[in-house]
């Protein structure tokens, strides 16, 4: 009987132990979770990748944040990779293009803060002057919803399509074929935003994202015809934004991005190194300005 009692009381014994072992183990975890100082980033190349790599980083080690920068030549899996988990966060969109993915495609995204404007730019290897486009001229531009109304607004904006009079997404049913719209009957071809300058041989002329256009090194070797024009509306519409999941905005991660990203160094390195191409736009989403 002694035995007996003994072995329950060593067995008790034993998983006390255990259990104030695996409570340690939760309260280490807890602490290790709290000194994550990594922030994990998905950007498109330039100038994205770039303003992060070259500028952010460096910002954010002086407040003890290690940045990691995944690049991405798409606009589709960097929402992918964040609505899964795999990021903390990404650079790269505009708010219509990701309300437009939360919409259609499940996700649960929200804007941190806005911090440039890429001007969409049309482009051509065969004419220097936007008046010298032919009639019937081919023009191909991004296919996603937002970036086509876009390409499409800019076309208008330079006068080589009417406008429709509508607020609601356009696409190329909307002129092709389309007199009154398109009285100069040109071919548009939406194709993937990426492939975008690289059509450009093939065809009279390309509405390009300033990302890709920036990537394939188009304002030097082909100068933009015609570059979009902003007013104060259309300014919140085009600035992209750092977007993380929408539970995520109040962390400490993400405010220190926010931080980071809207810093006076940022600022300088886009003025300096881009020149016009890539416009700083430090916002909220309502448009007023994030000191």
């Amino acid at each position: 009987m002694k035995n007996a009692i003994r072995t329950i009381a060593i067995a008790a014994l034993a998983f006390a132990l255990v259990g104030c072992s695996s409570a340690s183990t939760g309260s280490t975890s807890t602490k290790t979770s709290g000194e994550d100082k990594t922030i994990k980033v998905g950007a498109t190349a330039v100038p994205h990748a770039e303003i992060l790599n070259n500028v952010v980083k460096d910002v954010l080690a002086k407040d003890g944040w290690t940045l990691e920068v995944t690049e991405f030549t798409d606009y589709v899996t960097p929402n992918t990779a964040l609505e899964e988990g795999s990021l903390d966060a990404n650079y790269f969109q505009t708010l219509g293009y990701m309300n437009d993915q939360n919409t259609s495609k499940g996700l649960h995204l929200a804007a941190a803060v806005g911090v440039h404007i890429e001007p969409m730019g049309i482009y051509s290897a065969t004419v220097t002057d936007i008046k010298d486009l032919k009639d019937g001229a081919t023009i191909s531009l991004p296919n996603d919803a937002d970036n086509l109304d876009r390409g499409l607004r800019v076309l208008v904006q330079a006068g080589l399509l009417e406008d429709p009079g509508t607020d609601e997404y356009v696409t190329e049913t909307t002129f092709n074929g389309n007199k009154e719209l398109n009285p100069h009957n040109y071919d548009i071809q939406p194709v993937e935003a990426a492939q975008v300058p690289l059509t450009l041989e093939d065809v009279d002329a390309v509405v390009a994202n300033g990302n890709y256009a920036l990537e394939a090194d188009l304002p030097s070797k082909h100068p933009a015809i015609y570059v979009e024009q902003f007013d104060q509306e259309t300014s919140v519409k085009r600035t992209n934004y750092v977007v993380v999941k929408d539970e995520n905005l109040d962390t400490e991660k993400t405010k220190a991005l926010v931080k980071a990203i809207t810093s006076d160094e940022v600022k300088s390195y886009i003025e300096d190194t881009y020149k016009g191409s890539v416009i700083a736009s430090f916002i909220d989403t309502e448009g007023n300005p994030v000191d």
